[in-house]
């Protein structure tokens, strides 16, 4: 009995996010859809308090090795649950403008919210894949929860299919894994792979894994479902696909790679290498011709997770944690830039198409200034938080000989500047296409586009470098195996 009681204290973040929602899903279903808002305001306040008690929660392993509570599982966690809760206040304006307010929404956050903890807790091969299909399973849903809308619908069918595919090969890989170490638990599998006895049928299993996992965070030449499901999925849920769902997933990457495979990183590096090259491609290349803003973002998003991907290619701990930091000030700019889409329309009708921002400084100053400062993070101008993130990621790279990948990286951010520059030169040099002016913007949409705007500058990012939690992190995620 003791031992329960312990896993359940470890577990208490999970616990606390699926009582909770439980909780939500039977108030909003007895009240009805006029309980729309008072659950988002509870959903948020549930995500804050899993966020707290994960902080403070004790570290640890539970359920034979499966559930592991590091210092890694704990960043994480506080950083999903911030996201998600940040999603739910967006898609609460998004609901009272579009009169679609379903109490269901924030509870699926929450749900999608759990899974994504799970990930990030993993110790085996099942509760990997549990942690994956619980939060997939409720994306799935919100991609296509505005039903009345073609795209939305299209956006959920295609991830659907396609998470279906990735799962297939994440199954095949981990049954491979198995078959040729004996154990599903991340410590088995180390001490298998570090004796140094490695055949074809690990390593096939170990790349199946991994395409598995790059479909998660929409690496190249896994994100066949991101242009399509950015475009078509309603712009809050498109904001919190671009940010929870892939640190989940990049803390599971770094966890299952540097863990269990630790002792063989010669042979996934590798693997990451050239889907990172093939990101850094299709990413930057891509976003060239895109004439809408979220799919422009999409591609962004592959492109971006390639750099992201080098930190966990150089194997170190200094890789693990310029890949956290990395993807800390991703989730804000890109938080940043969805809040402001959520604030631009025109006579009811959001501003989707990059050609409608041309003239923007003439009716919103200060919404073009937060526009710029988050291009220009974004694309690595210097002193942004972006040019920060890539330094580190690139430094961390060059330190274990993969300075000629870094450099390739160097050259797809300069190519994708393109696509945030010409952003940049339509707002402020362009006239605007027509004399109408656009609608009043929503309060929590301006007030998080504008802090994301303002977070960018340097002087915060360089406190954000020295972190504490950050650095013990990384040390975690990085002795995991």
């Amino acid at each position: 009995m003791p031992d329960i009681f312990t896993a359940m204290h470890l577990a208490a973040p999970e616990l606390t996010l699926a009582i909770g929602a439980l909780f939500l899903l039977v108030l909003g279903a007895f009240i009805g859809e006029k309980s729309a808002r008072l659950i988002s305001i509870l959903s948020v306040a549930l995500l804050i308090a899993g966020a707290a008690v994960a902080a403070n929660g004790p570290l640890g392993a539970a359920f034979n090795g499966a559930y592991v509570a590091d210092p890694l599982a704990v960043y994480a966690k506080v950083l999903i649950y911030l996201a998600s809760a940040i999603a739910v206040i967006l898609g609460g304006g998004w609901m009272q403008r579009t009169r679609i307010a379903r109490f269901e929404f924030p509870i699926l956050i929450v749900l999608a919210s759990v899974g994504m903890s799970m990930m990030a807790s993993s110790g085996d091969l099942i509760s990997l894949y549990v942690g994956i299909e619980l939060h997939s399973l409720a994306l799935y849903v919100l991609a296509a929860f505005h039903r009345d809308d073609l795209k939305a619908s299209e956006a959920g069918l295609k991830y659907f299919v396609l998470g279906a595919l990735s799962s297939g090969l994440l199954l095949y890989g981990a049954s491979l894994i198995y078959g040729f170490t004996g154990s599903m638990r991340f410590e088995d599998i180390a001490a298998v792979a570090g004796q140094g006895d490695v055949g074809p049928g690990l390593i096939f299993g170990l790349v199946f894994l991994i395409c598995g996992l790059a479909f998660k965070v929409s690496a190249a030449p896994f994100h066949m479902w991101t242009p399509d499901v950015y475009e078509g999925a309603p712009t809050p849920v498109v904001a919190l696909f671009a940010t929870a769902p892939k640190v989940a997933a990049m803390v599971l990457i770094a966890r299952t790679l540097m863990g269990p495979f630790g002792e063989i990183h010669d042979q996934w590096a590798q693997v990451l290498v050239l889907i990172a090259l093939i990101s850094f491609a299709v990413g930057s290349f891509g976003g060239l011709v895109q004439k809408d803003v979220q799919r422009l973002l999409a591609y962004s998003s592959i492109v971006n997770i390639g750099y992201a991907l080098l930190g966990i290619t150089a194997g170190t701990t200094v890789g693990l944690q310029a890949m956290l930091m990395f993807m800390t000030l991703y989730v804000i700019d890109q938080f940043g830039f969805f809040a402001i889409l959520l604030s631009l329309s025109k006579g009811g009708r959001p501003i989707r198409r990059i050609a409608d921002l041309a003239g923007l400084k003439q009716d919103r100053p200060v919404t073009a200034i937060a526009i710029t400062v988050l291009s220009l993070s974004v694309l690595g101008m210097p002193p942004f938080a972006g040019f920060w993130s890539k330094y580190y990621v690139f430094g961390a790279a060059a330190q274990e000989g993969y300075w000629m990948v870094g450099a390739a990286g160097l050259v797809a951010s300069v190519v994708a500047a393109f696509y945030y520059l010409r952003i940049i030169k339509l707002m402020w040099f362009d006239a605007p296409v027509d004399a109408v002016a656009t609608d009043p913007a929503p309060v929590e949409a301006k007030v998080v586009g504008w802090a994301a705007a303002a977070f960018s500058f340097p002087l915060v990012i360089v406190a954000l470098i020295w972190l504490e939690p950050l650095t013990k992190a990384a040390a975690a995620g990085f002795g995991a195996g």
